[in-house]
């Protein structure tokens, strides 16, 4: 098939809860606008990002758990924005704002983004009227996923439990008990909150359409357990007839961990899945390519078999690999999405048939240069075995930086072996303009590179560690590291591959 992409391009990668902030955590508000025209500028056609759903401290603040596999995450809403529209006053920001650090304080911005978010949902009830029409437009529009989300959430709220541990009428979504939680004020204001932070999203991606950058997005393979997502469709997971886990999802021993990944999401009844045509997936496909132009498919190898770990179990070790009707699944994804328009998150142990469906597909993988190095020369990360139609990175949000790399895991031997791929010795200091630019000259029709790479930034920017569950997603950028000038070498190595948009 022909390359997905038709020309050079390239991008960079950066959560937008890493952007500057003076309210502890990056959002979508101006320093947000600012980033896109930087890319624009610089000569970029991509802003990758990672998923936007809503996070949470108990599980690590990690985008890949999340509570609604369709909401945003409110903490990315812009105190800024709110203000513009007339929803808070200037002394509200006051009030909120917080010492600049390069760590994201969770708890607290949470407990801050919260006051000042029923805050302006007791404006937005004085002045409904000024909204009325968008408001319900969106309610109307989003009422499949939002009706289910915003009463979950409120009922979360009001209980303090997870959904598996509320009275069983509620667990089990009995219509007697539940249509009066329908009612409940927080209800609302959790229908309110999705409307804003989608009403700004939406106005950052125009934004990002007038500048000539494409929104890049990331489709996590799973939900958490504890989500409105399982909770109204809990059929299509395997739990037991209370609602826990059977069997959890995870990754075996590889690159990552030892012992391997142990994520912890319930895994998908693909059976049931299949019965009503994956409709479930589908829709949350269409809901992701609605928000972005283009989307990256997470551990796309679970979409033709996944580990499954017994949910007893204290590391992924002693899983089992679960094949998946994937023919069917590719044959409803060809015929909804004709297009195709994803990515295919294909790294770690990769077997030979997720290789052939994903040619088939046409659809692009990824070549990680951190991978690059071991010295063998059919290793595919190396820039001169990557394929036209695929999508090359320094490292992903998952690996450590360039420069941290190089400085604290990079064995002699892989040093040894960079050193002669690039005919010269390099220093810490040299490091990551060098692999950005073999990431950026090579056959990938796409180049992306992380934003911590771009900066030349070491292991204090690094933003996961994919074998450990605590202190990952709290790197955010401080002022003085978004300026044009320290993306120009950036911009001339763009110019000088011939990727410039």
């Amino acid at each position: 098939m022909e390359p997905r992409f038709s020309e050079r391009a390239s991008g960079i990668l950066l959560h937008p809860t890493c952007l500057p902030s003076e309210y502890g955590i990056g959002d979508f508000g101006p320093k947000a606008y600012h980033f896109v025209d930087l890319l624009a500028e610089t000569g970029q056609g991509y802003w990758q990002l990672l998923p936007l759903n809503p996070t949470s401290p108990e599980c690590g603040n990690s985008p890949y758990i999340s509570s609604s596999g369709f909401a945003l995450n409110p903490l990315l809403i812009s105190p800024e924005m709110l203000v513009a529209d007339g929803l808070l006053g200037e002394t509200a920001l006051s009030a909120i704002r917080v010492p600049e650090t390069d760590r994201i304080q969770y708890r607290s911005v949470h407990s801050a983004k919260l006051e000042i978010l029923k805050k302006a949902y007791r404006e937005f009830l004085k002045k409904r009227g000024e909204f009325s029409g968008e408001y319900e437009d969106f309610c109307a529009q989003n009422a499949p996923w939002l009706d289910d989300y915003a009463v979950f959430t409120a009922l979360k709220e009001e209980s303090g439990l997870s959904w598996y541990l509320w009275p069983e009428g509620l667990r089990r979504r009995v219509s007697e008990e539940l249509e009066p939680k329908k009612k409940l004020e927080g209800t609302e204001f959790h229908r309110f909150v999705q409307y804003i932070a989608h009403r700004q999203w939406w106005r950052l991606k125009e934004h990002c359409k007038r500048k000539g950058i494409r929104a890049f997005g990331d489709l996590p393979f799973y939900v958490s357990h504890d989500s409105a997502d399982v909770w109204v469709n809990n059929k299509l997971f395997k739990l037991d007839d209370d609602g826990r886990a059977l069997f959890v999802s995870g990754v075996p021993p590889d690159y990552f961990s030892k012992t391997g990944q142990l994520w912890g999401h319930p895994v998908y009844d693909w059976d049931r899945l299949r019965e009503d045509g994956f409709e479930w997936w589908m829709r949350r496909i269409e809901h992701n390519l609605e928000m972005f132009d283009l989307v990256r498919i997470d551990h796309f190898r679970g979409l033709l078999a996944y580990w499954e770990v017994p949910a007893t179990e204290k590391t992924a070790m002693n899983g089992r690999w679960v094949r998946v009707p994937s023919e069917e699944f590719f044959e409803t994804l060809r015929r909804r999405f004709p297009s195709l328009p994803f990515v295919a998150e294909d790294l770690g142990v990769i077997t030979e048939d997720v290789k052939a469906a994903i040619k088939d597909l046409g659809i692009p993988g990824m070549k990680v240069l951190i991978f690059a190095f071991d010295g063998k020369p059919d290793n595919p990360y190396l820039p001169e075995n990557h394929e036209t139609n695929s999508v090359s990175y320094t490292g992903t949000h998952d690996t450590n930086t360039i420069k941290g790399w190089f400085k604290e895991e990079a064995t002699h031997e892989v040093k040894e072996n960079l050193f002669r791929y690039l005919g010269r010795r390099v220093g810490e200091k040299e490091v990551s303009t060098e692999m950005v630019r073999l990431a950026m000259g090579s056959r990938s029709k796409l180049c992306v590179v992380p934003i911590q790479d771009v900066l030349s930034l070491g292991s204090e920017a690094r933003l996961n560690v994919p074998s450990s569950p605590l202190n990952n997603y709290l790197w955010k950028m401080t002022g003085n590291l978004l300026d044009k000038e320290k993306l120009a070498e950036f911009a001339q190595i763009t110019r000088d591959s011939r990727r410039s948009s």
